[in-house]
């Protein structure tokens, strides 16, 4: 299972959609978890989600996977998993949040809230993630060599 899990190819595909998500969703997380880049910190994130009904697993979840799952897609640390966790949170907010503002962007504060086009590209780098692996440059590649040749 653990083989499974962080087997990859020195893929420079893997490397570049990796990093990508990585980068994109730490600061989110990053606000969440300590309130920075504007964000409101754990303990009022926490009070946010359970106002708006979220149970507190759920919302410790998110603030988990999107800050310590964006530094293991950064690094290449079970890559597979993190991106799945991070699948998950954009198609939640996707379906539970964005859905109902549409498509695009907020970029001119036209509408009341922001649609779903970053959550579906963040959801695409995911899911890539999740089929390709780490690829190069990664803790995974590394652990997959070692496991690989401790096996022979």
């Amino acid at each position: 299972m653990l083989r499974k899990l962080i087997q990859t190819d020195n893929d420079i595909a893997g490397l570049i959609v990796r990093v990508a998500l990585g980068t994109v969703i730490l600061p989110h997380g990053l606000q969440k978890l300590l309130g920075i880049f504007g964000g409101f910190g754990f303990s009022a994130t926490m009070v946010y989600f359970e106002s708006a009904g979220m149970p507190l697993a759920i919302g410790f979840l998110i603030i988990i996977g999107e800050s310590f799952g964006s530094v293991g897609l950064i690094v290449g640390f079970f890559s597979r998993f993190a991106a799945f966790g991070i699948s998950l949170i954009m198609l939640g907010a996707i379906f539970l949040v964005h859905l109902q503002y549409g498509f695009f962007a907020n970029w001119f504060g036209a509408q009341q809230g922001e649609g779903i086009e970053y959550h579906l590209l963040a959801l695409g780098l995911g899911i890539t993630t999740v089929i390709v692996g780490s690829g190069r440059w990664s803790v995974d590649r590394f652990l997959s060599n070692r496991l690989r040749r401790s096996v022979q």
